[in-house]
């Protein structure tokens, strides 16, 4: 009994034991799991950071809505779009500026570093954003919309004519063809340098299709303005006027809502700030001290990037037409055919994003098939010539706008030039030498050929020529073993003259 009940008495302590070490072992457990859940409270959600460097393309688009969306699935509460950028396509802009506008996470629009731009496109980014602030020794405006095609034929048109934001940020009181005049540095300022109300004088747009474009993109500016509480008026003088301020003077002018030197900065000064948003609410920033998450443009951006070059879409297309062509010449080789089908479609696809003058793409399309004419219909280079010609003038105007770093470069222009130049040259060289060179084959190829008579009867007979029995005519006192040249074919009968007689 002894024995016994000293084994119950160990076995209690030690099942005592186990179950202290697991209750120490779910507390430690429990306890961490609280700190980890307090850690995931306490840390904020960060600020998203957007590199916007470059011109307004689709590439830059698909980038800053995609990011957009994100931001908005994670509840995010700030994305901040650093930005510099000449300006940039009107369709691009506008699906930027939507994407904005229909976000429920705030974007503060940032022109950063110190000497960048927010010019022409990037000015209406900057108004539809819920905060806009710029960093020391940068400046925006320069919104004039230019007319594509040149602005404008000097005539009626009733229908929509789309237009390309004006780029030259630099030259902000420049005034392009037919842009109003008399709203520059002085013309329609008070005192101060606001944009005046009293009506400052301007001239009329040089077309209708003008006026179209200029009204459109003031009412556009002065809606978003209206919507941000900033400066209306001077927003239409820099659509008017293509008016250009600095960091300073923009945030004096409420134009923008403050001056940053870095993005903590920036931060900063945008906690508390009150902001509506798409439903019509209106909630208070707390951005102070935010952690940043920088986004950088991945492998679908980089690809759109550059396929959209109109230097890339122009040798994507280029390559695609000479691989069918070199396919259809060689039936079977297979690698022509499969990276110029390639190459055509994607340059295609990059060219029917951008804004295009259809004539460019006809003079191409032109200019592609003289040059081919060339070479099945040699007219010692008056096709190659015309063609190459044709080339280059598509290529000059292949893409209707004036937006910085959105056309053909003139070093590719120049190489299509030479290209088409040696192109028609070569088929010409050997357009050249073919017609030279002596015949090999047909009734032409016996004419001056040797033969040897057979036999011979009053100027009649037969001689051997390319190992076949002629029948031909001749000299009378020709002789068989005679070797003789024809001189003409008539019919299946060789004329032959006398060359040398057998001894």
């Amino acid at each position: 009994m002894t024995w016994l009940h000293g084994n119950c008495l160990f076995r209690l302590g030690a099942f005592r034991r186990v179950l202290s070490s697991c209750a120490v072992l779910t507390l430690a457990l429990l306890l961490g799991a609280l700190g980890l859940a307090a850690q995931e409270r306490q840390a904020p959600a960060p600020a998203m950071v957007l590199e916007f460097d470059g011109p307004v393309s689709p590439a830059s688009a698909d980038y800053i809505t995609r990011a957009l969306s994100d931001a908005a699935e994670r509840e995010l509460p700030l994305v901040v779009l650093r930005m510099n950028t000449p300006g940039g396509l009107d369709s691009s802009m506008r699906e930027i500026i939507s994407a904005i506008l229909a976000s429920p996470v705030p974007v503060a629009s940032y022109v950063s570093p110190s000497g960048a731009r927010a010019a022409s496109a990037g000015t209406y980014i900057m108004y539809a954003s819920h905060v806009a602030v710029m960093a020391p020794a940068t400046n925006l405006g320069a919104a004039t919309p230019v007319a594509i095609g040149g602005g404008g034929s000097g005539g009626d048109d009733d229908g929509p004519m789309p237009f390309q934001l004006q780029v030259n940020g630099e030259d902000a009181n420049a005034r392009e063809d037919g842009a109003p005049e008399g709203a520059g540095a002085d013309d329609g300022r008070s005192d101060t340098g606001e944009a005046g109300d009293d009506g400052a004088e301007r001239s009329a747009p040089a077309s209708a299709s003008e006026a179209k474009a200029i009204n459109d993109s003031v009412a556009y500016i002065r809606g978003l303005a209206q919507l941000r509480g900033r400066n209306a008026d001077w927003a239409e003088a820099a659509v008017r006027g293509a008016e250009s301020l600095s960091a300073n003077e923009a945030a004096e002018r409420d134009v923008i809502d403050f001056v940053a030197r870095n993005i903590d900065d920036l931060l900063a000064q945008a906690d508390g700030r009150v902001v509506e948003m798409p439903d019509g609410t209106e909630i208070a920033l707390a951005t102070e001290g935010l952690p940043l998450e920088q986004i950088e443009p991945d492998w679908r951006t980089e690809l759109l990037a550059t396929i959209t070059n109109p230097n890339v879409a122009l040798i994507l297309m280029l390559v695609g037409v000479y691989g069918l062509i070199f396919e259809f010449l060689n039936p079977g080789a297979l690698v022509p055919g499969t990276v110029g089908g390639i190459s055509l479609i994607m340059g295609l696809y990059s060219l029917a994003l951008l804004p295009l003058d259809w004539a460019g793409i006809g003079l191409i399309l032109l200019g592609l098939a003289l040059i081919v004419a060339e070479a099945f219909a040699p007219s010692f280079g008056i096709l190659g010539i015309g063609g190459t010609v044709a080339l280059v003038i598509g290529a000059v105007i292949l893409v209707d706008t004036d937006a910085e770093g959105i056309a053909v470069s003139e070093p590719l222009i120049a190489a299509v030039a030479v290209a088409g130049v040696a192109s028609t040259w070569i088929v010409v060289h050997l357009t050249r030498g073919a017609f030279r060179a002596r015949v090999v084959s047909g009734q032409e190829e016996l004419v001056d050929a040797e033969a040897r008579v057979i036999d011979w009867h009053d100027g009649e007979g037969h001689v051997w020529l390319h190992g076949e029995r002629w029948q031909a005519r001749g000299p009378d006192d020709l002789a068989p073993g005679d070797r003789v040249r024809v001189r003409a074919m008539s019919g299946l009968v060789v004329m032959v003259d006398t060359m040398q007689r057998k001894e």
